[in-house]
């Protein structure tokens, strides 16, 4: 019987509805028994509200503060306080719990990260902008913080459940998994009219909608790769992607003796989740099962940086170091966003990320010392107005 006090960040999105419904299922099938202290979303009231009637945490958290009222509205009769704003979701992120969910997208999930980091909890990121935009001393603070950090994106739990903390120079390289998104095979002149309905579309994952671009551009492959590189302390040239369209091996670990370990399973968050949820323990849930004879065949190709630009961009990013990182998530975010409001085409994010990382390198960009999230948080905001400028420039230039 796994046994936890819970708070989700981010209980309205993708993975904070998986968390919840995977704690369901769990309870259900009497393996798991959850107690949830703080449930924080977006605008989406009425899901924020029924998770809370069915969890009753001690308090839900709406990001808006003028949906307030809405929220206390829906709470009432269920002793579940309300509050709302970027404060109250800190303050829920630092209340007593065993295990936190970061699943906040964005770099709007960086603060609530960051407080959890110091609580001595168990830390599921599933934010991988946090990573990226301060990775190191998110790490370090969840060490003197006396918690752990364990990883929810479904490639770096793959690394986590196979990687030997205990002896990491037996490790000698990282593989990176990817799907290839929906334009694995499109050739790149019919790339230039693809449409957010056709990016969002993904043939194996069920994902945000920003998510599910970052996909079809492979930006979060990018992004995969930084993180993986602060999470295991690897050097970019020994971090490895390759395209495998199955999504059921989720990323490999290969040693200095030749030998390759790979985690496998079906492309479900909640695999990851429930490892998270549990670990160092495993909690048996209704998962799907893996059936390698229906399948057939596994297949690789190497990824094309001609046609996604944006994985090449964040190896560069992940060299130089410094501010970079954060740059290109910034600038990465801005333009995704852009291309769903359909006022920038989907070549162009890359471009934006280009313009905006050397635009930032020439004006000599930089992490300030002090307190790492505040300096993250800065160099985010300075990116954005840039990618903003670039991003008119493109809008203005159609």
């Amino acid at each position: 019987m796994i046994r936890r006090r819970v708070t989700v960040l981010g209980s309205t999105g993708s993975v904070g509805c998986s968390t919840l419904d995977l704690m369901d299922q769990a309870q259900t099938a009497g393996s798991g028994d959850f107690q949830v202290e703080a449930l924080t979303g977006g605008a989406n009231i009425a899901r924020l509200a029924e998770q809370a009637r069915r969890w009753r945490p001690r308090v839900a958290v709406t990001a808006d503060p003028a949906r307030l009222d809405e929220l206390r509205q829906a709470l009432i009769g269920t002793g579940v306080e309300a509050a709302a704003g970027e404060a109250a979701i800190v303050e829920a992120a630092t209340r007593p719990a065993d295990w936190i969910m970061a699943a906040i997208v964005g770099a709007a999930g960086l603060k609530s990260a960051w407080a959890a980091a110091g609580t001595g909890a168990t830390l599921a990121l599933a934010n991988k902008e946090s990573l990226v935009c301060c990775g190191p001393a998110l790490i370090e603070r969840v060490r003197r913080g006396g918690g752990r950090l364990i990883p929810v994106d479904s490639e770096h739990s793959a690394m986590f459940q196979v990687f030997p903390t205990e002896a990491p120079e037996r490790v000698s390289r990282l593989v990176l998994t990817a799907s290839g998104g929906p334009f694995r095979q499109t050739p790149l002149e019919q790339m230039r009219g693809v449409t957010p309905e056709r990016a969002v579309a993904h043939p194996n994952w069920s994902m945000g909608a920003k998510i599910s671009v970052d996909s079809a551009t492979m930006a979060n492959k990018g992004l995969e790769t930084i993180e993986a590189a602060y999470l295991f302390d690897m050097p970019a040239p020994r971090i490895d992607v390759v395209v495998h369209p199955e999504s059921i091996i989720h990323s490999m670990v290969e040693y200095v003796d030749g030998s390759t370990l790979a985690q496998m399973g079906p492309p479900d968050m909640k695999t990851p989740i429930a490892c998270a949820l549990a670990w160092p323990d495993r909690l048996a849930w209704p998962a799907p099962r893996l059936d390698l004879a229906a399948l057939g065949r596994l297949t690789f190709e190497a990824p094309d940086m001609v046609r996604f630009p944006a994985l090449r961009l964040a190896r560069e990013a992940l060299i130089a170091g410094g501010a970079a990182p954060a740059v290109f998530n910034a600038a990465n975010e801005v333009a995704a966003l852009a291309f769903l409001d359909r006022r920038l085409a989907f070549l162009n994010i890359a471009a934006v990320i280009a313009d905006t990382l050397d635009v930032a390198t020439a004006s000599g960009m930089a992490c300030d010392l002090g307190d790492a999230c505040d300096a993250a948080l800065a160099v985010d905001a300075q990116a954005r107005r840039i990618a903003q400028g670039v991003v008119d420039r493109f809008a203005k230039a159609a």
